[in-house]
């Protein structure tokens, strides 16, 4: 195991819990410096992927979605459509409520950023993993996931 991460005891919440930040942090820091200078931040990226996954939401619900304040979506949004990544239109429900939908560029550099981001970690599974450790690492995926969507 990297040092830094320490093996926690199963029965020990508080140190998996730190180790896990440790390691998700550390891959997350890693995959980002790989993106071009003036590509799109972490939290539109994010944004981006939520839109094309879950389709057209308001401001407001995005900010509630990727839990951080209205100014800062307000921003990230103005960024990724001043960019032409997303655009704003008036909702057909509610004609003073607007919403964000990601255009075709938008979905192509969502796109680029996966196919980098996949393909570098790829070369690391090819390259250092066993098909052993891979497998485990795919197994343990559904947890991550579960962790994520309650954090």
């Amino acid at each position: 195991m990297e040092e830094g991460i320490a093996a926690p005891n199963g029965e020990d919440a508080a140190q998996a819990g730190a180790a896990l930040r440790l390691a998700v942090a550390r891959i997350a820091r890693r995959l980002r410096q790989t993106h071009a200078v003036g590509d799109v931040t972490p939290s539109g990226g994010s944004v981006l992927a939520r839109l094309s996954r879950d389709g057209a939401d308001s401001p407001g619900s995005l900010a509630e979605l990727e839990r951080v304040r209205p100014q800062a979506m307000a921003a990230t949004l103005a960024s990724l459509e001043e960019r032409g990544l997303v655009r704003r239109t008036q909702d057909a429900a509610d004609g003073r409520r607007s919403v964000m939908t990601v255009t075709d560029e938008g979905r192509k550099v969502l796109m680029d950023r996966r196919s980098e981001s996949v393909q570098r970690m790829t070369d690391v599974l090819d390259q250092e993993f066993t098909p052993e450790e891979r497998s485990m690492l795919v197994a343990v995926l559904p947890l991550l996931d579960r962790l994520a969507e309650r954090l």
